[in-house]
């Protein structure tokens, strides 16, 4: 089993305590954000555990968790942006964060740092030329410290259109978006990068983007030195390339307060999180059914 921690949330920079009392207790309770009463049991010990892929803009308590996690294969996809705060208000400051990714990068590898240069927000501030300049500024600055980059456009879900909408950002075209895909290609190779496309409806291939893979069984049994399981993938957006994996997170408990993100649901703060209690942003009730992960790729290969 890969565990994903997380899509929903930024858990390695808002929820680090939480996250190393699960592992402590070998396990994590996870809500269904569809079916809310059904509860997943997630075992975080070996047999079970195969993996962690860890997903944050700002990693740096994960510096303090690298001996716990030394057993562990794990890599981090690691979102390095230029906005400003009016964008990504919970950051810090972009050199602090590019920093942090570069000290990763010293203790693990760069073949376990994935810079993220996603979503590509397109506005009258944040045009073509920008997003060029400060794609070689960063690029520059992590050379070396990662193989892969990935980048996505951002996606117009009805929950964030008003906030698009106030930042004065447009839905970019087929053609828009493969001439400035093709040209971060370019400054992507020239650092050293293989430059990879998120989940990306558009054809991007023939200006040297590569379909990525963001939960990568392959990358995991590179770091982990024996062979993964892949899964069967988990039947997610139609271009999503990804293996099969567990999300431990929960919707409504990031406190970045990204202005394009899809995984808020306009509450006016985060959900209270106890790192203390076994669900991460609420607690059993006595409805709730638990019922334990288990899965079939630790006996068996899929072949697809």
């Amino acid at each position: 089993m890969i565990v994903s921690a997380s899509r929903r949330t930024d858990l390695p920079h808002w929820h680090m305590d939480w996250f190393l009392n699960r592992l402590r207790e070998g396990y994590a309770l996870v809500r269904n954000p569809v079916n809310p009463r059904q509860i997943s049991h997630v075992p975080l010990r070996a047999p079970e555990l195969d993996g962690i892929v860890f997903w944050s803009k700002y990693p740096a308590p994960l510096l303090g968790a690298l001996d716990v996690l030394a057993d562990i294969p794990f890599y981090i996809q690691a979102t390095v942006n230029p906005y400003g705060r009016e964008v990504e208000p919970g950051l810090p400051a972009l050199d602090e964060r590019i920093e942090v990714f570069r000290t990763l990068a010293r203790r693990l590898g760069p073949c376990r740092l994935i810079w993220r240069y996603d979503p590509i927000l397109l506005s009258g501030r944040y045009d073509e030329a920008f997003h060029r300049a400060a794609f070689e500024t960063i690029a520059a600055a992590l050379e070396g410290s990662a193989e892969r980059a990935v980048v996505s456009f951002v996606d117009s879900y009805r929950k964030i259109e008003k906030n698009l909408h106030a930042l004065g950002a447009s839905l970019p075209g087929e053609e828009q978006m493969r001439t400035l895909a093709g040209r971060l290609c370019e400054i992507a190779h020239r650092h050293g990068f293989l430059l990879e496309a998120c989940a990306e409806a558009t054809d991007l291939t023939g200006v040297g983007v590569t379909r990525g893979k963001c939960i990568d069984a392959a990358l995991l049994s590179r770091i982990a030195g024996r062979e993964i399981p892949r899964g069967r993938p988990n039947g997610g957006r139609a271009a999503c390339g990804c293996d099969a994996s567990v999300d431990i997170g929960a919707y409504d408990t990031c406190k970045n307060g990204c202005r394009y993100c899809y995984a808020s649901f306009g509450r006016p703060e985060p959900l209270p999180c106890p790192a203390d209690l076994p669900l991460l942003g609420s607690t059993l009730g006595p409805l709730d059914r638990v019922t334990r992960r288990r899965e079939k790729n630790l006996q068996m290969r899929w072949e697809l």
